[in-house]
């Protein structure tokens, strides 16, 4: 006795699923039944490695760094990094933040900020991204709204700065890193303010050298660091500054 269904069976009466559901039987005689879906390997291999090839090129363009919100902007599930972090391809630095395990140069300032997306780098950390100070930054000078807090950063040897939330986004924009990854930090003007702001925090010989590099600067904007500096009160300090310098 035979039936017409989605089933074939082999010579031993186990039964097999049949995707097109064409010239199959169950035979009645079979000890055994098995579900035996068949489905192409060479699909699913492909459907994988192009998400696996995105990562890398993320990768590849970040010189090596890679973090889980790229996995959420490319819809690719985060198995694919347990999958890469077992194969020994990369590594976990922090939370949400993963890096090559090969032949890899890191970049601090991208790293520090994928570790503390709510910091911007302000103060010297700003002036060295502008090129208005030659010292590298071995620690980094950062901004944070005020209430926020971090026990990890609070116990790092950063300098942190709290502004107020009202002008906390005041002057901020995004810049490469020497990696050529995007952070976020204090533009030209604001990090002028916040130098002239923090004078008796910032090394005199660092100060006068970047109120003198912005004085040179062809990008410099003065009516916006006059407009900032109301926003900050020190509009007159800053006159004086640069009145000498002018």
């Amino acid at each position: 006795m035979t039936e017409n269904i989605g089933y074939k069976t082999d010579f031993l009466g186990h039964s097999f699923f049949n995707m097109n559901g064409n010239n199959t039987h169950i035979s009645t005689n079979c000890r055994y039944v098995y579900t035996y879906f068949d489905y192409s390997m060479s699909m699913n291999v492909k459907s994988d490695l192009p998400r696996i090839n995105k990562l890398r090129q993320i990768m590849y363009g970040r010189q090596g760094l890679l973090l889980t919100s790229d996995l959420a902007k490319f819809n690719i599930p985060r198995t694919y990094l347990s999958i890469m972090e077992q194969n020994g391809e990369i590594e976990r630095v922090s939370r949400g933040v993963y890096r090559s395990a090969s032949a890899f140069i890191e970049d601090e300032l991208f790293s520090f900020q994928s570790r503390y997306s709510s910091t911007i780098f302000s103060h010297e950390a700003a002036l060295y991204l502008h090129g208005l100070t030659d010292r590298a930054p071995l620690n980094y000078s950062i901004s944070v709204p005020s209430g926020y807090h971090s026990e990890l950063l609070n116990n790092s040897e950063h300098r942190i700065f709290y502004v107020n939330r009202d002008v906390f986004d005041l002057g901020t924009s995004s810049m490469n890193t020497p990696h050529g990854n995007q952070v976020r930090t204090t533009d030209l003007e604001r990090t002028i303010c916040d130098i002239v702001r923090s004078r008796n925090q910032i090394d005199i010989q660092v100060r006068n050298a970047a109120l003198k590099g912005y004085v040179r600067n062809k990008d410099r904007n003065l009516d916006r660091l006059y407009r900032y500096s109301e926003h900050f009160r020190i509009q007159s300090i800053v006159r004086e500054y640069l009145e000498i310098l002018l």
